[in-house]
This record gives C-alpha cells, sequence and structure tokens, in this order.
C-alpha cells in the first residue's frame, strides 16, 4: 500500500513541477490545425467515396445504389456494366 501512495505522490510531483504545460495561445492554434487537417481529410474521404462508389451493394448479381453511387457507377450503370 505505501508502494501505491508514493506513486501517487511523485506522479503528482511530477505533474505539477517537471511538465511543461502549453499556454493558452499555443493550445489555440494547435487545436485549429488539427480541426482544419481533419476537415481536409474528411473532404478527401468523401470525395473518394463519391468518386468510386463505394456504398453500392450486390444483392443476387443486382446492384442496390444507397444515396448515390458515385460518378464510376453512374458510368457503369450508362453503360450497363452492372
Amino acid at each position: 500500500m505505501a508502494s501505491i501512495v508514493k506513486y501517487i505522490e511523485e506522479s503528482y510531483n511530477e505533474l505539477v513541477h517537471k511538465v511543461t504545460w502549453p499556454t493558452w495561445d499555443q493550445l489555440q492554434s494547435s487545436s485549429i490545425v488539427v480541426l482544419v487537417a481533419s476537415v481536409i481529410f474528411a473532404l478527401i474521404i468523401f470525395v473518394m467515396d463519391y468518386i468510386f462508389g463505394i456504398n453500392v451493394k450486390f444483392d443476387n448479381g443486382q446492384a442496390d445504389f444507397g444515396m448515390w453511387s458515385g460518378l464510376l457507377g453512374f458510368y457503369y450503370d450508362i453503360r450497363g456494366a452492372y
């Protein structure tokens, strides 16, 4: 039990006295970078999904389109490739 108490005391001491915490301005700028990167990645994934039509489901050999089939799905539908 004494080792657990010692561990907690040492952890608290390190977090209070030895850790360098970011300033509020650094925290805000880092959050903005993460937000912008997340939006860019989400847009890239959306465009890839839209182009390649990942959400096309096949049921007994027939294509069942969800909300959209993507540009390639639209092309294949016109060409009769399904």
